[in-house]
C-alpha cells in the first residue's frame, strides 16, 4: 500500500482556484491508491455540505463537483473540523459522503505511527 495523504485545506470559495489546486492534489493522491484525507477548517468546513462545493474557478478549470466525485470515487475521506463547522451554524445532520467531523486528534489517530505526506492550502 503507497503511503498516506493529508491535504489540509482553510480556503472555500472565498477563494475558488486555491480550493481546485487542493482538490487536484488530493484526487491526484486517492487516485494513485494513497489512503487520503482532506482536513477541512475554517471556511473550507463548509465544502462538506452537499450542494455547496459548485464552482468553476477559471477558464479551462475542472468543475468542482467533478473533482469532488472522482475524490469519493477513489475512496478519499474528509474530516470537518467540528469548531469551525459549528461557528458557521451549520448543520450537522447534512455532510457530503465520506465526511465526518473530527479535529486533530482523530487526523492524527487517522496518520498513525507510519506517518503521511502533507500539504497545506
Amino acid at each position: 500500500m503507497s503511503g498516506k495523504a493529508v491535504v489540509s485545506l482553510i480556503t472555500g470559495l472565498e477563494d475558488a482556484e486555491k480550493v481546485t489546486v487542493a482538490f487536484l492534489v488530493a484526487v491526484g493522491a486517492a487516485e494513485s491508491g494513497r489512503p487520503t484525507l482532506m482536513f477541512l477548517t475554517k471556511e473550507a468546513a463548509r465544502l462538506a455540505v452537499p450542494g455547496v462545493a459548485t464552482a468553476v474557478a477559471c477558464e479551462g478549470c475542472p468543475p468542482l463537483a467533478d473533482l469532488m466525485a472522482r475524490y469519493a470515487a477513489a475512496g478519499g475521506r474528509y474530516l470537518v473540523c467540528p469548531i469551525c463547522f459549528d461557528a458557521r451554524h451549520l448543520d450537522k445532520t447534512r455532510l457530503i459522503d465520506g465526511a465526518e467531523l473530527g479535529g486533530t486528534v482523530p487526523m492524527w489517530q487517522w496518520i498513525g505511527d507510519e506517518g503521511a505526506t502533507t500539504f497545506s492550502y
